[in-house]
């Protein structure tokens, strides 16, 4: 990159360090929460006022109250039977990572396709912010684009990327790039 670089890692910057073990043990006991398929007492491990900013199709959530009845709710109306599994966790002071998969059997409406009974995998990406024992911030990212593939709706409409992968499709050079 030429020229100024944009300031990376704004926001975990001024991490201390010191709370590494309190953010683990919040993250681990809200994944069993979450396991346990708690709603109504979620609230032991976020923050009131907590936000929750998720890709494009899950929305964004400012509360406990908008998570529980805006992602928790309906989530768990279309998948029943779900695990979380974190296949990884990173944790560093007051911030915790993780990537994984849910198992869920699809038992209800998801985004417009009826409840199909089929076992299916959620692939995602959590990254979240501890603050004196509770989650105040929760960036997400879920694989909905797989999700529906399991449930036979291709969203890129047999323009997904994954063609380069299997020779199907030239990939595009960007022009001037000599190759």
């Amino acid at each position: 990159m030429k020229g100024s670089r944009p300031e990376q890692a704004v926001l975990s910057k001024d991490t201390d360090l010191s709370k590494t073990e309190e953010t683990r043990a919040v993250i681990e006991g809200m994944v069993d929460g979450l396991n346990d398929h708690r709603i109504a007492d979620i609230g032991e491990f976020f923050a009131e006022g907590f936000r929750w900013m998720g890709n494009t199709g899950c929305g964004t959530k400012t509360g406990l109250r908008e998570f529980q009845e805006n992602w928790q709710k309906p989530f768990q109306a279309a998948f029943h039977d779900k695990v979380c599994v974190d296949e990884a966790r990173l944790y560093m002071g007051e911030w915790a990572a993780a990537f994984g998969r849910q198992e869920a059997t699809h038992g209800g409406d998801f985004m417009g396709v009826k409840a199909t009974g089929k076992r299916i995998t959620i692939r995602y990406m959590d990254f979240w912010k501890v603050v004196d024992g509770k989650i105040v911030d929760n960036y997400v990212m879920v694989d909905f684009p797989h999700v529906l593939a399991q449930l036979g709706v291709d969203v890129f409409n047999g323009q997904g990327w994954e063609a380069f992968d299997k020779g199907e499709k030239t990939p595009p050079s960007p022009s001037g790039d000599g190759g």
